[in-house]
């Protein structure tokens, strides 16, 4: 059996060399000639998934390494008998990650602490849940809202959106949706931006539809939302370069994109087409794994809790970073974005999750010890020089 993967995705030659015929394609070059003769495809999100790919291929499994599927046509899978599968909750961890980078970030920048403040968290999944407990390992408030785990589950846990509105920060974590009870397309447009908090925030790596560009752009204008952390954007790759410029922090989609995350991803697709064929799913990844560019990170004394968690934070993964590069492609022509866009993505830098990356207190500091562990870190060492 022929495999087509997009050659972005990592390790696939390791994972799937043993389970047919690997062909590697560019992004770009994943075209109904190229996968015309494959049994199965692997992609990822750029890969618009549907008849104009499919039809007249021989096609019969596809795997997303993705934990979204808005990018593939799910009816027509289902319809053609063709097996469907992604990779839900795989770079939660690594999304986590990236909230917490955000908003220490944040704090710095604006001259506040986190402690105290209101999170609100819109959608209590996989990854939801998972910044949930970072807000309150940082001493956070923590409201949630999640219609569908509240009808499911009932409970006082989950709040409705409206009460949500008074939270100093608020961040999505929702699917895209258009049609139903629970639609999340343009969730947040003009009425809803309107009714958050004077000078809150809004932070969003779920989908770019769910916060209305025009709308998102308008409250930052006028002052009414004190900044926006996007992710995602409508219209990807060509993004507004002008919502670009008001945001304090924005990236090219890849708040997922540790290379912790991606694996996993990869794990959960090979474990599908193994269970597909009948084969055994077992395969190690670890020994092909790098280590983190900076794998220990010595604190200093005398600092906040805040400030020395952000170092540690910065050390494993710098979000600035990503936020320079994002900004760089305004020097583009702007019929050239869109590939810059893409290239940022396909591209992506080495970064591995907390957990790669050692934290040396500069004394005994159980609080903060405690506070790197709840996040994700090891345990600290202490230096006793």
């Amino acid at each position: 059996m022929i495999i087509a993967i997009d050659m972005n995705i990592p390790l696939a030659a390791s994972a799937f060399g043993g389970l047919g015929e690997v062909r590697l394609l560019e992004t770009t070059a994943v075209t109904p000639e190229a996968v015309r003769d494959a049994g199965a495809l692997v992609i990822r999100s750029e890969t618009k998934v549907g008849p104009g790919l499919l039809d007249g291929s021989s096609v019969r499994f596809v795997g997303s390494a993705t934990i979204g599927t808005d990018h593939c046509d799910l009816n027509y899978l289902r319809s053609h008998g063709i097996t469907f599968t992604s990779a839900p909750g795989s770079n939660a961890n690594s999304v986590k990650e990236y909230i917490l980078a955000a908003l220490l970030a944040l704090a710095r920048r604006g001259g506040f602490e986190l402690r105290g403040r209101t999170l609100g968290v819109v959608g209590v999944g996989n990854v939801g849940r998972r910044v949930a407990a970072v807000g309150r390992a940082l001493g956070m408030r923590v409201l949630l809202n999640d219609p569908p785990r509240e009808r499911a589950e009932g409970g006082e846990e989950f709040l409705p959106l409206d009460a949500l509105m008074e939270a100093d920060i608020l961040t999505l974590h929702v699917p895209l949706t258009r049609e139903g009870k629970d639609a999340t397309f343009h969730l947040f447009d003009e009425r809803r931006l309107g009714a958050m908090k004077p000078g809150a925030i809004l932070m969003n790596t779920s989908r770019g539809a769910v916060a209305e560009t025009r709308a998102l752009a308008a409250s930052l204008n006028a002052g009414r939302l004190l900044a926006a952390v996007l992710d995602v954007w409508e219209g990807e790759p060509r993004i507004d370069a002008d919502l670009l410029r008001l945001v304090t922090l924005g990236t090219s989609h890849i708040a997922g994109y540790s290379l912790d995350g991606k694996v996993n991803a990869v794990g959960l697709v090979r474990a599908a087409l193994c269970a597909w064929r009948g084969q055994s799913p077992s395969w190690d990844p670890v020994p092909e794994i790098p280590p983190a560019p900076t794998g220990t990170v010595t604190l200093c004394a005398g600092e906040t809790p805040e400030r020395s968690l952000e170092r540690a934070v910065t050390a494993a993964y710098d979000i600035e970073q990503d936020d320079r590069n994002l900004r760089a492609l305004l020097e583009a022509p702007p019929e050239d974005r869109g590939g810059a866009f893409m290239r940022l993505r396909t591209g992506y830098r080495l970064r591995r999750e907390f957990a790669a990356t050692h934290v040396v207190l500069p004394g005994e500091n159980p609080g903060l010890a405690g506070v790197l562990s709840a996040v994700g870190f090891p345990p600290p060492g202490v230096s006793r020089a």
